[in-house]
């Protein structure tokens, strides 16, 4: 808070038209010397320090009302993210969908069941994103960062995940059918009870996955993936998997 500084009285005009250097002078001096005086004067009226303490009330209680409003700004904020996803519902392209949706996530908002059905959703970021249920039927989430979310019961038919990170995510009875996981890193992958029906997995990262309660993987193509689990190639092998390089 600015304290209030009471101005000195101005001294004489007569001494202060002899500080003046030269006759060109003297004008300037004598409108700084009358600028002193109003400075003088309204220093005087309690009007004045009232104005300055009611100031810097104003501006204590814009602070309060601007930290009392933050949760109606962060709803807002939240509903217009909304807007942004369901109105691109079905939809291809990004429609501003990869910003809405990361921004939904950091901020701590469950995604369950949202419907990202053929959306380019290339490159985003969902780490720890709850998106159990989630529709990414025909999803272009190339390189997608998704580590650690969960994507239960969720659907990625046909989704293109190539290269995308899919470490320790839960894909229990999710179906993956036809998705292309191709040089994926699907480490420490929970995959019980999911189905990987024709789904690519060439040059996948398969260390650590959860395997044993997979529920299909005909027709799915495992070469040159890396670090099976022991035992899973031969498992997979007996229940239709292939292993071509090449569709």
């Amino acid at each position: 808070m600015r304290n209030h500084v009471r101005r000195e009285r101005p001294e004489p005009w007569p001494e202060r038209r002899t500080k003046a250097r030269s006759s060109w002078t003297l004008p300037f001096v004598g409108i700084e010397y009358c600028t002193e005086w109003v400075a003088y004067a309204l220093n005087h009226w309690s009007l004045i320090e009232v104005l300055e303490y009611l100031g810097n009330f104003g501006v204590l209680i814009a602070v309060v009302f601007y930290f009392a409003e933050s949760g109606d700004r962060l709803k807002q904020k939240h509903y217009q993210a909304w807007q942004v996803i369901n109105s691109a519902q079905g939809k291809g392209g990004n429609g501003g969908r990869i910003e809405a949706l990361e921004e939904l996530n950091m901020d701590g908002v469950s995604l369950v069941g949202v419907d990202l059905s053929s959306a380019f959703l290339q490159g985003i970021r969902l780490r720890k994103a709850n998106l159990n249920r989630a529709n990414f039927d025909a999803v272009d989430a190339r390189d997608a960062q998704l580590e650690s979310a969960r994507l239960e019961n969720a659907s990625l038919r046909s989704a293109n995940l190539r290269g995308a990170n899919l470490q320790n995510v839960s894909l229990q009875g999710t179906a993956l059918d036809e998705a292309d996981l191709t040089a994926a890193d699907l480490r420490n992958a929970d995959l019980s009870g999911a189905t990987l029906n024709d789904a690519d997995l060439r040059r996948t990262n398969l260390e650590g996955v959860k395997w044993h309660l997979l529920q299909s993987v005909k027709g799915a193509n495992f070469y040159a993936a890396r670090n099976p689990p022991p035992g899973f190639l031969v498992w997979a092998a007996a229940h239709g998997a292939l292993n071509k390089p090449q569709d």
